[in-house]
């Protein structure tokens, strides 16, 4: 990967990594992966770059004076800290950055100044945005003076989403769906009939088993169906009809 040309001096929005070195990271290799050409945290002109040209172990920083790169502590295979300081003499040394490593990412760690800056930026900004609003619902009248006035934010309060008009089905889907269902009901017959409205539902099976087939009787003069019996002759009656008036006579004109 190609360095990221940036300030130096602030290379807290910065992160790099190898993806071929990330699966074999170890706290033996750690400081092989942080010292790759492409990694921007990395000073060429350290101490540790002189005894990799002389292929000396990290014992012998100790013995020398610079810029050097140790590793701090170690969370094996995810977190790794590395920490950049300048030694004086073998027991004096001044820490100038840390750097922490998070599966196989190197990120610079923040120091309390940057953390106190970015924590008090983010409180600035979320103050000056609620005073901007409130800016806007403050009006000024001559004869009143200064007020609020929140009908814009009432009125989007107050809006209800619009309801959706349902369109009508088609004779066609209708149809259609009458068929289905007369289909669905022949293969699986309803379990539960009900016989009246407002009743409750009865299972069919107690309706099939209320159809029982007639017993045969003991007495077989009691298995002949039975015939009505005759009924008594109907007298004639004659009805007496009135007798009709006369015709109306009516005069005869010559």
């Amino acid at each position: 990967m190609a360095p990221i040309p940036t300030d130096k001096n602030n290379q807290l929005g910065l992160s790099w990594q190898d993806p071929a070195w990330v699966p074999h990271l170890s706290k033996e290799n750690v400081l092989d992966y942080f010292s790759e050409r492409s990694n921007p945290f990395y000073d060429r002109t350290c101490n540790n770059e002189t005894i990799k040209m002389q292929r000396l172990g990290l014992e012998h920083l100790e013995n020398m004076v610079g810029l050097e790169y140790v590793l701090l502590h170690h969370q094996a295979p995810i977190l790794y800290v590395i920490r950049k300081q300048r030694r004086q003499s073998p027991k004096q040394v001044t820490t100038i950055a840390d750097y922490h490593i998070i599966a196989g990412t190197v990120y610079q760690s923040p120091d309390l100044s940057s953390i106190c800056n970015s924590r008090l930026m983010t409180t600035f900004h979320r103050l000056e945005a609620a005073f901007s609003e409130a800016l806007s619902y403050s009006r000024y009248h001559p004869a009143k003076g200064y007020s609020w006035q929140f009908n814009k934010k009432d009125q989007k309060e107050n809006k209800k989403p619009a309801k959706v008009k349902e369109e009508p089905g088609s004779s066609f889907q209708c149809r259609r769906v009458d068929v289905l269902l007369s289909t669905l009901t022949s293969k699986f017959p309803h379990k539960f009939v009900q016989t009246q409205p407002g009743e409750k539902p009865v299972p069919t099976q107690a309706l099939t088993s209320a159809e029982v087939k007639p017993e045969k009787l003991a007495n077989p003069a009691a298995a002949q169906p039975l015939t009505a019996a005759p009924r008594p002759p109907v007298a004639n009656v004659t009805v007496k009809q009135e007798p009709k008036p006369p015709p109306d006579k009516r005069m005869k004109f010559m």
